[in-house]
């Protein structure tokens, strides 16, 4: 962790005062946003982001790190449009396309289909400007994870076009079985960046970070559970097939995550902040992985708006 004596929230300060601009920082600091996934449940994290686009905060970091959903709107902010499209995941349009679909399951096909979000929904029902995201100066790290080691990857050094984002964010986020097979990134296959790192803070202290805001989707009262035997029967031969360190690191993610809470509690508490979370509150709705209930997702993403607003407004000019 940072040794800086500088806050997180003097340095977000400073920098919106100061107009500072990313790649062109002059102030010793690396801050960083890190959006944990959560299939569904990143509604909160979309809700967050709006914020922050929203009070001009987008160009105070420095690099953006997502997992799964985390990943997809990450991407939507360093598109430059995260205000008019992020509120996406709650949109009819958006689940008319189907890119979740428990039918297909009926002639062998994935009930996630991230290809259906990336190359169709991405690109005809809410485009992404993909092109503003490889020009952004802040860097954008999609987190996966090897299925071959199990280890948390960061799929950078691949979003250099058009094509290459568009995987990155597929990987990120393929859920093992329920998304299909792991996804190829130039000579490794990769899985959803949950099993390795849901939230993720370390690979962005690990590349030099001084500060990090956390931007949680489950709340102080929801923990990470095991799988249960029966997940496990229904994974075993995914895994056997497609990699298993990465099953293994589905076994164990629970562990991960709780060493991250209690992380991330010393660090949004400590004397001098600079490893922030900010979580949604106690008693907000719950939001299930898979979730397609428009109106709770929409909830979801007002209350992360609300929560991260009202973090902000202790950040003031």
């Amino acid at each position: 962790m940072s040794t800086t004596t500088v806050s997180l929230a003097d340095v977000l300060r400073e920098r919106r005062r100061t107009g500072s601009r990313p790649g062109r920082r002059d102030d010793g600091h690396r801050v960083a946003l890190a959006i944990e996934g959560g299939g569904s449940r990143a509604a909160y994290s979309a809700g967050m982001v709006l914020a922050i686009d929203e009070a001009g905060l987008t160009d105070c970091f420095d690099d953006v790190y997502g997992t799964s959903g985390g990943a997809l709107n990450g991407a939507w902010l360093l598109s430059g449009e995260a205000q008019r499209w992020i509120r996406s995941w709650a949109w009819p349009e958006v689940a008319a396309a189907k890119v979740t679909d428990p039918r297909r399951l009926l002639w062998g096909g994935p009930v996630v289909d991230l290809g259906r979000l990336v190359h169709h929904v991405y690109e005809k029902v809410t485009p992404m400007d993909f092109d503003a995201i490889l020009a952004n100066p802040i860097g954008f790290h999609p987190i996966a994870t090897d299925a071959v080691t199990g280890e948390a990857a960061d799929l950078a050094p691949y979003v250099t076009d058009r094509l290459g984002a568009q995987t990155a964010l597929r990987a990120s986020s393929c859920i093992p079985l329920l998304a299909g097979p792991p996804v190829r990134v130039g000579d490794r296959r990769y899985v959803d960046g949950g099993l390795s790192e849901g939230v993720p803070f370390r690979t962005a202290l690990a590349q030099g970070a001084s500060h990090v805001l956390v931007l949680r989707t489950r709340r102080t009262d929801q923990r990470a559970v095991p799988p249960s035997r029966v997940e496990r029967a229904l994974l075993a031969p995914y895994f056997l097939r497609h990699g298993r360190a990465a099953g293994v690191a589905h076994i164990g993610r629970h562990r991960t995550y709780a060493a991250d809470d209690l992380e991330l509690a010393a660090g949004t508490t400590a004397a001098v902040p600079t490893l922030v979370e900010v979580r949604p509150a106690l008693g907000s709705p719950d939001v299930t992985r898979l979730s397609g209930d428009l109106t709770t997702i929409d909830a979801a993403i007002d209350h992360g708006r609300v929560v991260m607003s009202d973090f902000l407004d202790r950040v003031p000019d």
